[in-house]
């Protein structure tokens, strides 16, 4: 069981938005879905609350109205391992109203914030050489979606000086 499970909430969309984020991610798959009861006995109402899981993570999602909204203070981390990953999640949660921010932030159509980042960053960033780290830093900053390859030239110094 897991002690700490992100909350999301949303207007409406909460089953909506566990479809999308289930079929965005390879390990996914939805536990529960919560229904208010119907008008009439024996009717299920719409949705309430869903239960779902991404990568061995779980989420809670609430149809909780419209009092609250996502902000970007609060930002999903996905760690990914190739370009591949990074770009194919980049398409997938920036489709259909989801929008481009910097150095690997985007926010998706449910205005939920993200951070599509590859593993080679903090492993680059975190190099004792702070010239390495720098350079880094300073290519990431000139960039949306982040690329590994550029990221690794910066780290390695090639095209610094030229």
């Amino acid at each position: 069981m897991q002690k700490i499970i992100p909350f999301l909430w949303f207007n409406g969309q909460a089953e909506e938005a566990t479809n999308f984020y289930t079929s965005v991610f390879k390990n996914s798959k939805i536990v529960n879905v919560s229904r208010m009861p119907g008008k009439e006995p024996g009717q299920q109402g719409p949705v309430f609350s869903t239960i779902f899981e991404l990568e061995g993570q779980t989420f809670y999602a609430l149809n909780g109205g419209p009092q609250f909204n996502f902000t970007p203070a609060i930002s999903l981390f996905v760690n990914c391992t190739t370009q591949a990953e990074v770009d194919e999640l980049w398409e997938k949660l920036t489709a259909d109203g989801g929008k481009e921010d910097r150095c690997g932030w985007l926010t998706d159509k449910y205005g939920l914030s993200w951070q599509i980042i590859p593993v080679q960053l903090g492993q680059y960033m975190g190099d004792k050489d702070p010239a390495k780290a720098g350079r880094v830093m300073q290519a990431m900053m000139g960039m949306v979606k982040l690329d590994i390859q550029a990221l690794t030239d910066a780290y390695n110094g090639v095209g610094v000086g030229a």
